[in-house]
């Protein structure tokens, strides 16, 4: 059964974006993430700013999930409207996203990216580890890693934790 992974770069201080959702700040703090992950990843379910957000490797060879790397489908949680895109499906509720997110992760990971989205589901008790790189730089404002109800984690790896389900 497929697992939901938050994964995120943050700054030192706790932020995934600068100041009015800037990415910009992540060139050059993008590194290969974990060994292994983006082999681990099935599908992304991404929110709706995160997938027409700032992407810092836009216009690169690098655009797009893991700095280019991943391929595969995705699935954003919106209320807006987007033109179509190739691989992408459009859902306005979060369990029928996710629903259709792990059916098309199979036995890997589905990969959350967006902090409102992570909220979401952490919220519907629907997300089952949190990978977060830290990068050494402090922002001093933006969108937090993660804003809401107290959550119990446990350490399974150096910045990787397992939700603790109540």
């Amino acid at each position: 059964m497929s697992k939901l992974l938050y994964s995120a770069t943050m700054s030192l201080d706790g932020f995934i974006a600068g100041p009015g959702g800037d990415m910009s700040w992540l060139t050059g703090y993008l590194e290969p993430s974990v060994d292994g992950l983006v082999e681990q990843i099935g599908a992304l379910l991404v929110g709706a700013r995160t997938f027409a957000g700032d992407d810092p490797n836009r216009g690169t060879d690098k655009e797009g999930a893991f700095s280019g790397t991943w391929h595969g489908p995705q699935f954003v949680l919106t209320h807006r409207s987007f033109a179509p895109a190739p691989g992408v499906t459009f859902f306005d509720d979060l369990p029928a996203a996710v629903a259709a997110a792990k059916a098309a992760a199979g036995e890997k990971y589905v990969n959350v990216l967006g902090a409102e989205v992570a909220r979401q589901c952490l919220d519907l008790d629907l997300l089952d580890e949190i990978l977060v790189l830290i990068a050494p730089v402090l922002l001093g404002g933006g969108t937090r890693l993660y804003q809401g109800s107290s959550v119990r984690l446990e350490r399974i790896g150096p910045t990787w934790f397992r939700v603790l389900k109540e």
